[in-house]
């Protein structure tokens, strides 16, 4: 993907991407006419749009290939296994390793997974201590529960959505566990 098809498809002006970036406009100009960006400005362009390196350069365009209908399953593989911690990390970290898909959305896909388990343990053991520090309802933690499963069902489904119409996640990290 070129450069002017990454920044329109993150809604920025040339001019918004050159002060994001530091760059100068003429910079951005220029990559954009085909001019492959080298050392720190493909970093730095790399680092400000989140995404791989390897995205911007031409020399290695078949350095990621993305079968989008099956990052699509490996997404929603996490949907079966939601409620069963560690499951929904394991199996499309299986299926990732299974059918070679090794890019930048099965990445993001189940480092999102490994964030919200993380989080999802946290919620609930702050559920739990506020349960018995004041009392609440027993079925408290039930609610919490369902809650955050239906918050995870949510963002699998708007990924896989995200995917099929956009060729990327809607709800992804700057960075990646894996």
């Amino acid at each position: 993907m070129n450069l002017k098809a990454i920044r329109e498809q993150k809604h920025l002006t040339q001019e918004e991407l050159a002060e994001l970036s530091g760059l100068s406009v003429r910079t951005i100009q220029r990559i954009e006419a085909g001019q492959e960006p080298k050392g720190h400005t493909a970093k730095v362009l790399a680092d400000k749009l989140n995404i791989d390196v390897s995205s911007l350069s031409k020399s290695n365009k078949t350095t990621e290939s993305i079968n989008y209908p099956l990052v699509k399953w490996i997404n929603l593989s996490s949907v079966f296994v939601c409620f069963i911690p560690l499951l929904n990390i394991i199996l499309p970290l299986i299926l990732k390793r299974l059918y070679k898909q090794n890019n930048h959305l099965t990445k993001g896909i189940i480092s999102l997974q490994i964030l919200w388990s993380i989080a999802s343990v946290f919620a609930f053991s702050v559920a739990g201590f506020l349960k018995l520090t004041f009392d609440l309802h027993h079925q408290t933690g039930l609610w919490v529960l369902i809650t955050l499963i239906t918050l995870n069902l949510i963002m699998i489904l708007v990924n896989s959505a995200n995917i099929d119409k956009h060729k990327d996640l809607y709800f992804k990290l700057s960075f990646n566990f894996i």
